[in-house]
């Protein structure tokens, strides 16, 4: 037998080194929207929480309490489907926007997009632009390059600690956070949210930006699911652009024999995932759009018209015809349209009071001395308004029911669930059927519907009511 031939090792690795991506800063209609969709939502992040309504926090979803304030509407745990309905709300949503045109969400409204975009900001102002930042990172330590360093982790740390605290205003009043910060007597649940999400903010924006696109979010693994030649995607014109090359200035292009593409590689330098998009579409595109306003940049200069980098689809790359209404968007389109208008019905028809009925199941029914029958009702009564309600509760049904305590008004305090025990009572059976049950006959008994209704005594007009049924002897 011969002997096993070794095999040469192989000299290239599966896995590479990160490379660091130093984003250049780029100027156009795309950035402009980009930094105006920064602003608006870390405005609305860091400002809301301290806005102020009927003397309490606006926006509160106050864990403790148990109770959720979104300006005049208070809800609570018992109001939970309606959190699920937003999620499946949001889900449709970036569906439907992503067979439509792409990653939207992604390079506009995304939590790590936006908070990137504040902590590369943070990076310019104290390291300078791209090249400034690269030489400073290549060269040795020194006083200069620990002052930049420094100060730029004592802005992004400061600026964490303040994102994790507004974080954590969601959730418990933010003016007695901020005071228990002040004075040292956090709490610590208060402590590790604040610090967590800090944390995690800091993490993600400041130190592994793009590799949280790239490597850990699963959106940009199945976004291709979504996507079809009908999809509006940022993409190279390679028809246009290739062979590239650079050329002497005023050389034209029939004379260089070179497409529009001049190799600048400026749509590589401003991509903040450090893609070529002149490779083609891939799934660490994030569809900021930066490439296409660089690339507008330079077409600018060397005179050549815009668009070698732009918003486009497959099929019009193609020269062929784009559709816009296809089945997949019709179908997420019906189906968010309606869910929406759904979420908004049933929102606005919500009560601030609900009733529930529990008939007792210890006994079927109980007879009275006087002949008639009683049936007992435990009834919980749900006050979802924000101050102190006064309610009356009535029956109505066949066989002229009555109730036990006549009246039956009960105070129930905001955000509580009142538990109150009434009777019910009605008469029973004939004199026949009367006799037969006291000579040992049978009670095999009938039911019917009764209904409950519960009035806001202030507000007559807010009613709710529970249909229970109501157990005698058949007659």
């Amino acid at each position: 037998m011969e002997p096993l031939q070794k095999t040469a090792a192989p000299t290239d690795s599966y896995y590479v080194a990160h490379a660091k991506v130093y984003p250049r800063e780029v100027f156009g209609r795309f950035a402009r929207l980009r930094i105006v969709a920064v602003w608006v939502l870390l405005g609305v992040f860091y400002l809301l929480p301290w806005l102020n309504l009927h003397g309490r926090q606006a926006v509160l979803f106050h864990l403790r309490e148990r109770q959720f304030f979104i300006f005049e509407l208070v809800m609570w745990p018992q109001d939970f489907i309606f959190l699920t309905w937003l999620l499946i709300l949001a889900a449709l949503s970036l569906f439907f926007f992503t067979a439509i045109a792409g990653r939207l969400w992604c390079a506009y409204a995304c939590p790590q997009t936006v908070w990137t975009e504040a902590y590369l900001w943070m990076e310019r102002i104290t390291e300078g632009d791209r090249s400034a930042r690269m030489k400073l990172d290549a060269a040795p330590w020194s006083l200069r390059k620990l002052w930049r360093k420094s100060s730029k982790q004592a802005l992004w740390i400061g600026f964490s600690l303040w994102t994790g605290l507004t974080f954590v205003g969601f959730f418990s009043p933010i003016r007695q956070l901020f005071h228990e910060v002040w004075h040292l007597q956090l709490s610590g649940w208060e402590t590790f949210w604040s610090l967590f999400y800090g944390f995690a903010t800091y993490g993600n924006a400041g130190l592994l930006r793009e590799q949280v696109c790239k490597y850990m979010c699963p959106y940009a693994r199945f976004q291709s699911a979504m996507f079809d030649k009908d999809t509006l995607i940022i993409t190279y014109d390679a028809e246009r652009g290739e062979p590239r090359g650079a050329r002497r200035k005023g050389v034209t292009q029939a004379q260089s024999g070179l497409g529009d593409c001049v190799d600048c590689s400026w749509c590589v330098q401003v991509c903040p995932t450090g893609i070529d998009i002149r490779k083609g579409l891939q799934y660490e595109c994030i569809a900021c759009a930066a490439c296409i306003d660089a690339c507008d940049q330079v077409m600018d200069r060397v005179g050549y018209p815009r668009g070698l980098v732009r918003y486009t689809t497959q099929h019009a790359l193609e020269h062929g015809p784009t559709r816009i209404l296809r089945p997949r968007v019709l179908i997420y389109g019906t189906l968010l349209g309606v869910l929406a208008v759904s979420f908004g019905v049933a929102l606005w028809l919500r009560q601030p009071v609900a009733l529930d009925v529990i008939r007792d199941r210890n006994a079927l029914y109980r007879l009275l001395d006087d002949g008639r029958v009683e049936n007992v009702y435990t009834l919980k009564i749900m006050n979802k308004g924000e101050r102190e309600r006064r309610y009356t509760v009535t029956v109505s049904g066949a066989g002229g029911l009555k109730l036990n305590p006549d009246p039956a008004r009960f105070v129930v305090e905001p955000g509580t669930v009142y538990p109150a025990v009434v009777e019910v009572r009605r008469a029973a059976y004939d004199d026949d059927a009367a006799e037969n049950v006291a000579h040992g006959g049978s009670r095999h008994g009938t039911s019917e519907p009764i209904v409950f209704t519960l009035t806001d005594d202030e507000d007559p007009a807010m009613q709710v009511t529970h249909t229970a049924r109501f157990l005698a002897p058949r007659t």
